[in-house]
């Protein structure tokens, strides 16, 4: 969180009961390991399908 206009400082500020998560990947230098893709289109799947569940959770690292 650096500055005003951080994403972490808007998502803090902006974020409501009601809104979607941000989500980031945890790891981006592994992205290139089939495996790891996997697991984060997995995790990805999960939160698309029960996306009730992540109303209001300012931000999700997958996987």
């Amino acid at each position: 969180m650096k500055g005003e206009d951080s994403l972490e400082q808007v998502i803090r500020e902006e974020s409501l009961p009601t809104s979607l998560p941000v989500i980031t990947l945890a790891n981006v230098d592994r992205i290139i390991e089939r495996e790891y893709r996997e697991q984060c289109v997995e995790r990805l799947i999960e939160i698309v399908l029960y996306v009730e569940n992540y109303l209001g959770v300012s931000r999700l690292f997958i996987p």
